[in-house]
């Protein structure tokens, strides 16, 4: 028998955390570290001459492509070995990568590693929470799905803090300092993860005797709003340190600092949307996020001073792990009565985001280096995403309202 059996409320609530301790760990390292230390690094990168600037950006952009790959090969993995299996081995993969990048041999080894902790990130990404929130109730999957994902958000703030304290020593003594940090985690997480049967659900159990049909447009839907909102994070997830360091002209340790509010909102971002969503549920609180970003995503481009950007600072870094637990409560609140759908549809969504980010990344480094640096037309593109997102979420409402049988079982009668 499982030890995650929620009958027994002591051990079952030491567990549960101790899962979501484990799948944090494996956010705060597959994203928070592999992704979002390089933007801190950027201007260090350029400053210590490893590459040229446009160099350095299209390097930022090689974990994304990496995540896409990891995204879209995580079904494929998991039909060779167990999830555990998994879990732990692409942890150590983001922990050698981080080792691997303190010697900037060439460009394609840079790149190489890159993409890999990107590959590590992405499969993490889709299998990690998945498999701790299979055994929590669906009253509680809010507020635990946003503690996973604010281990994406410490990583964030560890970035802005840790790594300016690293580069004092040396850009490469930060690279192997991250992954001596990484290592530590991967060895906390690594006796955590769930190895038993999910629980099952009321949902689940229904689901056997009769199915709630699913609204494909509802689904379909979601994935494009989750891909479009993917673009609309891409100026400050790459951008926002080298915007305020040489854009603005305030330096690397001013780029830090806004770096750490960015990471300060990742950290409450994730649980606050997770215990709005437990009270309002899920899609209410998707269209918040949507209307929240649009507005922060702008802020740049309006000129209104540094309180204005320390304002989008927080609120883009809240709604950039934020966003991750208020996709996936949608996806497991469509398909309640399809327990089996929900793992391969968080997959879809993932790979829906994963593909628009990675394109977003390559586009807006061209488009950044065509224009000599134009910062404000990245935060247009970004917000010109958000308000695409936001239509599509609305008008895909408006229609099931008016087609509520849009389903396969009223089709078929």
């Amino acid at each position: 028998m499982s030890q995650f059996v929620l009958g027994s409320p002591t051990t079952a609530a030491f567990n549960t955390w101790r899962a979501t301790l484990s799948a944090a760990c494996a956010s705060l390292i597959g994203i928070g570290f592999a992704r979002f230390a390089y933007t801190a690094l950027l201007p260090a990168i350029i400053g210590a001459h490893w590459f040229s600037p446009a160099t350095a950006a299209y390097l930022g952009a090689a974990n994304l492509g990496g995540y896409l790959a990891g995204a879209l090969g995580a079904r494929v993995l998991a039909r060779h070995a167990a999830n555990v299996t998994i879990l732990r081995t692409m942890m150590l993969v983001a922990v050698v990568a981080f080792f691997a990048c303190a010697w900037p041999l060439s460009f394609v080894w840079f790149f190489a590693w890159r993409f890999a902790s990107g590959f590590a990130g992405g499969v993490l990404m889709v299998t990690a929470a998945p498999s701790v929130l299979a055994h929590v109730p669906p009253s509680r999957r809010g507020i635990v799905s946003g503690a996973i994902f604010a281990g994406l958000g410490l990583g964030i703030a560890a970035s802005g803090t840790l790594v300016p304290l690293l580069l004092r020593v040396g850009l490469g003594e930060t690279w192997r300092g991250l992954g001596m940090l990484s290592l530590v985690l991967t060895a906390v997480a690594w006796r955590g993860w769930p190895d038993g049967s999910p629980v099952p659900t009321a949902a689940s159990t229904t689901a056997h005797t009769r199915l709630a049909p699913v609204s494909p447009l509802a689904l379909r839907s979601l994935y494009v709003e989750y891909a479009l909102n993917a673009v609309a994070l891409v100026p400050h997830m790459i951008f926002l340190v080298d915007y305020v360091a040489r854009g603005l002209g305030k330096g690397l340790d001013a780029g830090a600092n806004y770096w750490v509010l960015y990471g300060l909102g990742a950290i409450v971002g994730p649980l606050f949307v997770g215990h709005l969503a437990d009270r309002i549920g899920f899609a209410r609180a998707l269209r918040v996020a949507y209307v929240a970003q649009l507005c922060a995503v702008l802020l740049p481009v309006l000129g209104l001073g540094m309180p204005a950007l320390m304002v989008s600072s927080v609120v883009m870094g809240a709604f950039t792990p934020g966003i991750v637990p208020l996709v996936l409560g949608r996806v497991n609140e469509l398909l309640a009565h399809h327990p089996a759908r929900q793992k391969p549809a968080w997959s879809t969504a993932t790979t829906s985001f994963a593909t628009l980010q990675a394109g977003a990344a390559y586009g807006l480094s061209f488009l950044f280096a065509a224009t000599s640096g134009n910062y404000s037309l990245l935060f247009i593109v970004g917000g010109t995403a958000m308000a695409t997102g936001l239509l599509v979420n609305v008008t895909s409402a408006r229609l099931a309202l008016h087609f509520p049988g849009d389903t396969p079982n009223a089709r078929r009668k």
